[in-house]
C-alpha cells in the first residue's frame, strides 16, 4: 500500500460503528477474539476512551483498520506495560498497512512512556505469529486451553516487545 494513501489518526467516538464492523467477523466467524458477541456502539466508544492509545487507519477516506494499547493489568506496578491489539478489514490485509499502523502505535506508546508491550495470539494463527515476530515481539509463553469457543478449546501464545528501558 502506498503510504500516501494511508492516514493514521487517533480514534474518536464517532468511529465506533465502523470499528465494530471491522471487528465483527473476528468475533462471529473466528477464534481470534474470545468475545462471542460484537460490542454495542456504546461499549465500543467506551473502549476507545478507556485505551491508553487507539489509532485508526484510513485509506481513500475509509477506516480500514485499527490498533490500540490498553492496560496490561490493573495493579499499579503494571502501569508501564501495555497490551496491544490490531484488526484490519479483510480487503486490506497483506499490503503493509498492518505494519504501518502497528509500528505507529508502538512508536507512540513508547513516546508516552510505556516500556513493554504484550500481545496474545490465538493458536493456530501463523499469520499473526509471523506478523508479531516481524514487528519485533518475542514469544514468552503459551496459555493452554484458556479459551473455549465454537465447541473447542484454544491456546493463546503471548508475545512481548520492549519499547523502552525506563518510563518517563
Amino acid at each position: 500500500m502506498d503510504d500516501r494513501e494511508l492516514q493514521i489518526r487517533e480514534a474518536i467516538d464517532e468511529d465506533a460503528g465502523v470499528l465494530i464492523e471491522i471487528y465483527r467477523p473476528f468475533v462471529e466467524e473466528a477464534s481470534v477474539s474470545f468475545e462471542t458477541e460484537p460490542p454495542s456502539l456504546a461499549e465500543m466508544a467506551a473502549r476507545i476512551r478507556k485505551a491508553h492509545l487507539w489509532l485508526v487507519a484510513e485509506s481513500e477516506g475509509q477506516v480500514v483498520g485499527y490498533a490500540y494499547g490498553g492496560a496490561h493489568r490493573s495493579r499499579a506496578a503494571y502501569r508501564h506495560s501495555v497490551e496491544t491489539s490490531i484488526y484490519l478489514h479483510s480487503d486490506v490485509t497483506r499490503r503493509g498497512l498492518g505494519s504501518s499502523l502497528y509500528g505507529q502505535l508502538l512508536h507512540q506508546l513508547s513516546r508516552l512512556g510505556f516500556c513493554n508491550a504484550f500481545a496474545g495470539t490465538t493458536l493456530p494463527n501463523p499469520a499473526s505469529e509471523a506478523f508479531h515476530g516481524a514487528m519485533g515481539f518475542s514469544p514468552i509463553g503459551t496459555f493452554e486451553r484458556v479459551g473455549f469457543k465454537f465447541g473447542r478449546w484454544h491456546d493463546v501464545r503471548w508475545w512481548q516487545k520492549r519499547l523502552r528501558e525506563r518510563p518517563l
